[in-house]
């Protein structure tokens, strides 16, 4: 299957629809995460924690937080309460028969700490977060 070129408008984050099987769409994610230099530190499985816990049917839908270490200690450096929105979220799910895989926009998350030290790092962060999502 080829990927759809269909950018998402997020006002927080930036996304696209892909023409994939969501194991595909979260395995190319990874890669693509990975040739960017950032690794994922955990994963939340949203479908398995809404069965678990409430006994909902939910679609397949993970978040990985992904980080890059060179750059999260650099902002670590400016902003030591920083870690309070770290790791940067990366989501892939389900909808209509595609998969959609999206990332935080990390200048908008990093706005709201006030610090403008923190204005590069997070432009660093979301000029490598848009290739991955321009790469799938």
């Amino acid at each position: 299957m080829e990927s759809v070129e269909k950018k998402l408008r997020i006002g927080y984050g930036f996304g696209r629809t892909l023409e994939l099987p969501f194991e595909r769409a979260v395995e190319r994610a990874r890669e693509a995460l990975k040739a960017e230099g950032f690794g994922v530190l955990c994963e939340i499985n949203v479908r398995e924690k809404l069965q678990e816990k409430l006994g909902v049917d939910f679609p397949n839908y993970l978040i990985l937080g992904a980080c890059n270490p060179p750059l999260a200690h650099q902002a670590l450096l400016r902003e030591m309460d920083l870690g309070l929105l770290l790791p940067c979220n990366v989501i892939v799910y389900e909808k209509g028969g595609h998969s959609v895989v999206a990332a935080i926009d990390a200048e908008k998350m990093l706005s709201v700490v006030g610090n403008p030290e923190l204005f590069a790092v997070a432009e660093h962060v979301n000029t490598r977060l848009r290739r991955v999502i321009d790469s799938l």
